[in-house]
């Protein structure tokens, strides 16, 4: 997750006192969990990466082996646990698991779609003393109840945000942006204002993407240039007034880069200091500081990477499935600098993005170390050129097909 409000607060507070902050922070000894304890959900929509649909899955967790993995989690030095699904609300313990995680010092936050919240179980749920809920909006009402193949999903979902603010529930919103609801971004900003909301968690869509494109002209890598830059202005007029709503991305660590950019076009007597705090910050998480557990238990580098099992917590503890780098990907993903191929390995920000979200090059080349297409800084910005793709010829026309697309929700690494 990138906080872009965070490194604006920073930027504000350089400019009123003259001297980049120094910001300290708690290295925690685990990764944040991402759980995924139900994979029923009552919606089933378009860009869902769980697959989920409205009726019991056999296999799940119990709560005894839930609580389990909680304890061993909690020895891992695991910070904090996000509970997610399908839908957690439709989990009938899920308060149970709430108030255990809460017991035991996790942050705890909430993913959910918000379409069951009425105010009773908001107020349940403030109850319970959820550090976050995020609510995912993907557009307006026409957009949105596109997105989520259900007439009156907005709605249902705007209320469940009023509901929480009522009883005084940290909320926040979450937005995975593709081509068919860029447009509705700047309004979804504003909505967020005027709700009173938190926090903004914008995703970029974890597509396969194409090869060797044309960023600077490509028009998907455009828009999020776009959409990128008004965050960016957005976080920045919000610390100068003090402001402490957050603005954060996910799913494309070349924000990182790509705010450097930013701070060398608005304020470039800070980019040394900003290129310094970023390269602390490190660039992409996954199989290092931001784990997934699925429905049945097993393992996986992130949220988006289901296609590839780590292990089962019922058979290994969640400790030693992390640290085991027998795995080819694992020990990919934990080495430092990661061996990444392409123009990311030439890359003059590898320091900073970390070779960015490898399951992109992955879905789209079979080799999770190419060059990221979901990249959108240009060859001249990054200071290296792209490198045409072949597909493998062992691959099949219908295997390369079928991997060109990743669906994606937004994932729930929105957690503080």
């Amino acid at each position: 997750m990138f906080r872009i409000s965070q490194y604006m607060r920073e930027l504000a507070k350089a400019e009123k006192t003259g001297c980049y902050p120094q910001v300290c922070e708690r290295q925690a000894r685990g990764p944040v969990v991402i759980w995924n304890l139900i994979r029923r959900c009552n919606l089933t929509c378009k860009h869902c990466y769980a697959l989920s649909a409205d009726h019991d899955y056999v296999g799940e967790l119990s709560l005894p082996e839930v609580f389990t993995v909680m304890d061993d989690l909690k020895g891992f030095g695991v910070p904090a646990l996000i509970l997610s699904g399908g839908e957690p609300l439709l989990r009938p313990d899920i308060f149970d698991i709430s108030a255990r995680a809460r017991e035991m010092g996790f942050y705890t936050g909430l993913s959910t779609n918000g379409t069951l919240i009425d105010r009773p179980l908001a107020q349940r749920i403030a109850q319970a003393g959820f550090d976050y809920v995020g609510i995912s909006l993907d557009g307006l009402k026409p957009t949105h109840d596109k997105f989520r193949r259900l007439d009156g999903a907005f709605d249902r979902s705007l209320a469940a945000v009023r509901f929480l603010g009522e009883f005084g529930v940290k909320v926040g919103l979450r937005f995975t942006m593709t081509a068919m609801n860029a447009h509705d971004l700047p309004n979804l900003l504003q909505l967020m204002k005027d709700e009173g909301a938190n926090k903004f968690y914008f995703s970029h869509l974890n597509y396969a993407g194409r090869g060797n494109i044309h960023r600077d002209k490509d028009a998907h890598h455009q828009s999020t240039r776009a959409a990128m830059n008004l965050l960016f202005d957005r976080a920045w007029a919000d610390a100068q007034a003090g402001c402490m709503d957050d603005y954060v991305s996910g799913n494309n660590d070349a924000d990182g880069p790509f705010l450097l950019h930013w701070v060398r076009q608005h304020l470039p007597q800070w980019e040394a200091a900003m290129a310094e705090r970023l390269t602390r910050w490190g660039g992409n998480a996954s199989g290092q500081m931001v784990a997934n557990i699925d429905n049945l238990g097993h393992v996986h580098p992130d949220t988006m990477w289901w296609h590839h099992d780590l292990g089962c917590v019922r058979e290994r503890p969640f400790s030693e499935i992390w640290n085991d780098t027998s795995d080819p990907l694992m020990a990919g993903l934990k080495q430092h600098p990661r061996p990444v191929e392409g123009r990311c390995a030439g890359c003059k920000y590898l320091a900073i993005c970390n070779g960015n979200t490898r399951v992109r090059a992955q879905q789209l080349t079979g080799n999770p170390w190419f060059e990221d297409p979901g990249c959108y800084l240009t060859d001249e910005e990054v200071g290296a050129a792209s490198t045409p793709f072949e597909a493998p010829a062992s691959r099949s026309s219908s295997s390369r097909t079928s991997s060109r697309i990743t669906r994606s929700r937004s994932p729930e690494t929105d957690h503080a």
